[in-house]
């Protein structure tokens, strides 16, 4: 069995801090490689995998600025597709524009759909149904106007994620500086609790990390750290009291609450978008409403088991459980496809 790996080239695969659709791509390139398979990753040149890697640039285009980030999308997405007949199966990280190559070339296309960045984007998709093979990272984040072949949940390595069983006494935000994340929101809770606050990642919106957030970070109850690697990642949600994702979008997945609950650390969410799917409410975290419910909310944390948090993230959010989920969407697609491996 020969599967094609496509990942995006925004940054490296996996990345070395931001890059969530990249981490994915990595974790079932190898993952499918320690099974036997034989997988060639399609990525920048600087990626690492075990299996076999072809690219077209060194560096991503986030990670240089000097490239043209459509160039290299069209180069990277035809390198693939020109040798397309190589593979039994094209797994797409790549989002709606590798679609229209799919009736062009026999090998039959996985695409994982990690989300709409617009619903203007959802007519690509919808031209290709009866021809794509569709699998939703929650079911929340399905469009009604699309067929799925399946609903596989994001997988994490749990040998990146240590379990922690005595947490100290901090909240912790991770993920981007954005409205939509809600980081002000996190900031709130932590001031009206009396925590220790520590906020982790990129800042996406420059404006409102300047407005927002930057005049209530003292260094003392509320310090940001910035973006953190693969090591920091793990201690700052293994050792956080709960890890707070205060969303004000419909989050299609949200691999922050897996990775801390893979740590043990419970997390306190809005209950919007794929919340109810990560969390088990009043089990490995709680589902609030807004502020003053994740205030009350806070107050709770001490009825909450870490080991059940574990125990939770690793039998729905394995890197394993994602990549054997995987592997019975290929073996049916390609029954249906008749291609035998």
């Amino acid at each position: 069995m020969k599967i094609a790996v496509l990942s995006p080239v925004a940054w490296r695969t996996p990345p070395l801090h931001y890059g969530p659709w990249e981490q994915m791509a990595s974790n079932i390139a190898e993952g499918l490689v320690a099974k036997g398979w034989d997988v060639t990753l399609f990525a920048t040149g600087n990626s690492l995998t075990a299996g076999k890697l072809e690219s077209i640039c060194e560096q991503g285009y986030e990670e240089d600025k000097s490239q043209d980030a459509k160039v290299l999308e069209c180069l990277h997405i035809s390198h693939l597709m020109e040798q397309a007949d190589r593979f039994d199966i094209i797994h797409n990280h790549f989002d709606f524009l590798p679609l229209t190559y799919s009736k062009l070339v026999r090998t039959p296309m996985v695409t994982t759909i990690h989300g709409f960045s617009s619903p203007r984007i959802v007519p690509v998709y919808k031209k290709y149904n009866d021809t794509g093979y569709y699998v939703s990272i929650s079911n929340a984040d399905r469009s009604p106007q699309l067929r799925y072949a399946a609903t596989v949940y994001n997988g994490i390595d749990p040998s990146g994620f240590d379990f922690v069983d005595n947490a100290q006494d901090y909240l912790l935000f991770f993920g981007r500086i954005h409205p939509h994340k809600g980081t002000r929101d996190a900031i709130d809770i932590a001031l009206q609790t009396g925590h220790r606050l520590i906020i982790a990642g990129i800042v996406q919106d420059e404006a409102y990390f300047r407005e927002k957030v930057e005049p209530l970070i003292d260094g003392q109850q509320v310090q940001f750290v910035g973006h953190a690697g693969p090591e920091q990642r793990s201690h700052l949600l293994g050792h956080a009291k709960a890890l707070l994702h205060p969303i004000y979008f419909d989050e299609p997945f949200g691999l922050s609450v897996a990775e801390a609950m893979m740590c043990g650390t419970p997390v306190i969410a809005y209950n919007r978008g794929s919340m109810p799917e990560l969390i088990r409410h009043e089990k490995t975290g709680f589902l609030v409403k807004d502020i003053n419910e994740a205030v009350k909310r806070t107050g709770d944390l001490g009825k909450l088991h870490r080991q059940t948090c574990r125990d939770h993230a690793m039998a729905k959010f394995s890197m394993q459980k994602m990549v054997d989920d995987y592997v019975k969407v290929y073996e049916k697609v390609l029954m249906q496809t008749t291609i035998l491996p």
